[in-house]
């Protein structure tokens, strides 16, 4: 399992070097397929079904309407950058759910339609937020530290949980996790943002002090990934479910596996937007 595990990860860094650096369609069409399977596992959960039940299950109207909307999203995002644009699209996305609901009536209930637009907005919405982040002024440094402060927050977090962790956060959800992990995890995450930005970053944004900039934006970073992991927990607690799936060997679905990066890509993205010239 460890290894598995290992594997995964390697190919999922690889994966991330080559689109990272490359942006543009590549970048967008990577995380356009994600946002798809993400939606698909978020909505399932949302909706009870297990995984093994989820398997030769017929697409249903509301995950039609869900599949069209974010490829209309991602085609605005990518195509005309309009932030005005982006909104009036998620808006028109729900019109479209509540089209189905009303016409298909009473096939669905309310609470699925909720569900519905709510894995929209949870998943491929905010995994745009890495594209446009990358798309940034300095974007191709800026993206980094979306997975700088989730992934090196999980790694030091654990660390520090092993090594000192007493008092538990929240020991219904996630027992295991601790108050003193949850400190560790974000400072590990600042330091390492801090070091990203002196080491490769400072010599090329000449004109901010760009250590500083990078520690705050990656702590904080790190503080709202930590949000992220447990509202994931939360919703599989909910639904009584351990996995969202099984597409990524040793790690499950692509919902248990960038869990953080869901919640601190538009984070990331604001702060850069406010702290960065």
């Amino acid at each position: 399992m460890f290894f598995t595990r290992l594997l995964s990860s390697i190919v999922l860094v690889i994966v991330a070097l080559v689109t990272l650096l490359q942006g543009g369609y590549l970048l967008a069409a990577v995380l356009l397929l994600i946002s798809l399977v993400a939606y698909r596992e978020l909505s399932q959960a949302c909706n009870g079904d297990s995984i093994n039940g989820r398997e030769g299950k017929k697409m249903n109207a509301l995950e039609a309407a869900g599949y069209i909307g974010i490829l209309v999203y991602y085609g605005i995002v990518v195509f005309t950058g309009s932030q005005a644009a982006q909104m009036l699209s998620i808006l028109f996305v729900m019109i479209g759910f509540m089209f189905v609901y009303v016409f298909t009536f009473p096939k669905y209930e309310a609470s699925q339609v909720m569900a519905a637009f709510f894995s929209f907005v949870y998943a491929p919405v905010m995994f745009s937020f890495i594209y446009q982040t990358r798309e940034l002024r300095h974007g191709i440094y800026l993206v980094w530290m979306i997975f700088i402060s989730s992934w090196i927050c999980d790694t030091f977090a654990y660390l520090t949980g092993i090594l000192i962790g007493k008092h538990k956060m929240t020991p219904k959800l996630s027992p295991k996790k601790s108050v003193e992990g949850a400190v560790g995890g974000v400072a590990g995450a600042a330091l390492a943002g801090a070091l990203y930005g002196y080491l490769v970053v400072e010599s090329v944004v000449s004109e901010q002090q760009i250590t500083w900039i990078f520690a705050l934006i990656s702590g904080i970073g790190a503080m709202i990934s930590q949000i992220g992991d447990l509202a994931a927990s939360a919703i599989k607690r909910n639904h009584n479910i351990k996995d969202y799936g099984h597409l990524i060997p040793g790690h499950g679905g692509i919902m248990d596996r960038f869990d953080s990066v869901i919640f601190t890509a538009p984070m990331i993205y604001g702060l850069a937007l406010l702290f960065i010239r």
